[in-house]
């Protein structure tokens, strides 16, 4: 899945460039009743570290595990 960014500027402090960033290890997201992690990726302010967007790399790992309360 591809994702663009949408934003031009941190909405925290005005600055314009902007990095992406991923998180794994102990950090990754895990589909419910599955054992594999998946990496997070980010939009983040260069300046402030702010996270603007997050989102997983795999979304369609996630079909099916939808539960109701």
């Amino acid at each position: 899945m591809n994702h663009s960014m949408k934003a031009t500027e941190c909405p925290k402090c005005g600055e314009k460039e902007l990095g992406k960033g991923k998180q794994t290890g102990y950090g990754s997201m895990s589909p419910r009743g599955k054992l594999v992690g998946l990496a997070v990726e980010y939009i983040i302010c260069t300046t402030c570290g702010f996270i603007i967007e997050g989102y997983v790399k795999q979304p369609h790992k996630f079909k099916g595990t939808w539960f109701e309360r």
